[in-house]
């Protein structure tokens, strides 16, 4: 009789490309799957409706996927840390496997899940970097150091080899008559969004589950990849793979995603296409330069990269947050992105950088409340890619280049030209002329009969009252 494996599943919701699923498989016939619903997670004041009802389909689908292999995730709610090794003592497990994380919490937490299982002598796995090509210890400068800078990291982190999808789980052995009694005692039947407290009533922009998010995928790979660096800017079009959310949760494998790319390069037939694969293999890479970044630098979850930013002055304006958030800025590109975020749980990347440089430059408030809502809002949630990106457009974070401000009215007729993504967003303003509508010039009398705001700000004027406090920030840290 083989002894029992727990694999203790966290952001991998999938069978198949599962390292230290496939690891588990090797050692033992016998492998059963646990997920654990986390209260310090759960609990929290950051966590988004849409993406609690994501991963509930998610783990939907993971049950499925461990039956037809032979086998059943066992879900939890509880603290891990008492939860996991109890549920591995009570089975009698042999070992319980798990894939590393980045995320400051995740390694508080799986330093002490190691420490109880040591205590009652059962061993454990848990040194597979399952969500990256590439571990963070494996990609340093010249001098040993974690790269801070993206461009000298893309250059390291793609001259490495990749490794190939792990096997898919198969084969194997569930828990027996008796075992099954004693996991009843310590699991629960997987709850719904709604039994966690999380009511989420719009559509799923992103479908749940490993099959969805292979077939997504697949299409992107089979067109919209080739046209990628064209289409990739503009909101309106279905330009970009929409797999952030499968990524953040693991319902699809890194090492896939990654060999989809090179299948579509070896069927390649033009510079351009070439040119365009690349440009989102680039973008793989700034997904795991932001993790990476994440488990080198922890203090990143808390503040600002930068010295310059560790005490901004920034603004307390509770009327322009609530403005923000709402998208009632009285600039249109910004206002359309919110609304689409606020509605679908879901926003277009360029939108994200013009929201968020405008939040940080124009309203000058500090990011780390932009970066919360966003938060409590996407289905995609990631601490690291979310942080990474606010640092980016809040010039606080590790960019060559200081200080990045988007013009709004310039983003919307490069991006956004015809205004149809706004118009989409803000149906109050279908009817206005487009010159005004991607400028933001909407005149008086048409703001009044649409209903529409007047900006509150002017961003010529914050533009240069964010240069003037950054130049003062330098001076006093200088002097």
């Amino acid at each position: 009789m083989s002894d029992l494996i727990l694999f203790w599943h966290r952001r991998d919701l999938r069978i198949s490309d599962n390292t230290g699923l496939a690891t588990a498989r090797q050692q033992s016939s016998k492998v059963v799957g646990v997920f654990c619903l986390d209260p310090n997670i759960l609990q929290r004041d950051d966590v988004a409706a849409v993406r609690v009802t994501y991963m509930i389909g998610c783990l939907q689908s993971l049950q499925q996927r461990y039956a037809q292999a032979g086998s059943e995730l066992l879900i939890l709610q509880a603290e891990p840390t008492q939860a996991i090794p109890a549920l591995a003592e009570a089975l009698h497990a042999k070992s319980v496997f798990w894939n590393w994380d980045v995320e400051p919490y995740s390694q508080e937490r799986d330093r002490n899940v190691i420490a109880a299982l040591q205590a009652k002598g059962i061993s454990f796995l848990e040194n597979n970097w399952d969500q990256l090509l590439q571990s963070p210890e494996a990609i340093r400068s010249g001098g040993g150091q974690p790269y801070t800078v993206y461009t000298p990291y893309w250059r390291n982190w793609v001259s490495k080899p990749m490794a190939k999808p792990a096997e898919t789980l198969q084969n194997v052995e569930g828990l027996t008559d008796a075992e099954k009694e004693v996991a009843k005692n310590a699991s629960v039947i997987l709850p719904t969004a709604k039994d966690l407290g999380y009511n989420w009533d719009g559509d799923m922009v992103i479908s749940p589950g490993e099959a969805a998010a292979q077939e997504r995928l697949d299409e992107f790979s089979a067109k919209a990849i080739n046209e990628y660096q064209q289409q990739r800017n503009f909101p309106q079009v279905n330009g970009t793979s929409q797999l952030s959310a499968a990524l953040k949760f693991g319902a699809i494998g890194i090492r896939t995603v990654w060999q989809a790319t090179i299948a579509a390069q070896e069927n390649s037939r033009s510079d351009e296409t070439t040119a365009a694969i690349r440009t989102w293999q680039q973008e793989l890479a700034w997904r795991e330069f932001y993790q990476h970044a994440m488990y080198n630098f922890p203090e990143l979850a808390t503040g600002a990269f930068r010295a310059t930013f560790k005490n901004f002055n920034w603004e307390t304006n509770e009327e322009h947050f609530q403005a923000w958030c709402e998208g009632k800025t009285g600039y249109p590109i910004v206002d359309a992105a919110m609304r689409q975020m606020n509605e679908l749980g879901w926003m277009h990347n360029r939108c994200r950088m013009i929201v968020a440089s405008f939040f940080t430059k124009d309203l000058l408030l500090n990011p780390q409340l932009g970066e919360k809502y966003f938060y409590q809002r996407l289905i995609d949630g990631d601490l690291s890619a979310n942080n990474g990106g606010w640092q980016w457009s809040a010039s606080s974070g590790m960019d060559p280049k200081p200080v990045r401000i988007f013009n709004p009215a310039s983003q919307s007729q490069k991006f956004d030209p015809e205004g149809e993504y706004i118009r989409q967003w803000l149906p109050e303003l279908r009817s206005v002329d487009t010159e005004y509508l991607v400028t933001g010039n909407i005149p008086d009398d048409e703001r009044d009969r649409c209903g529409y705001p007047v900006p509150i700000v002017d961003h010529k004027i914050q533009q240069r009252q964010f240069k003037e406090r950054y130049q003062q920030q330098k001076e006093s840290i200088s002097s």
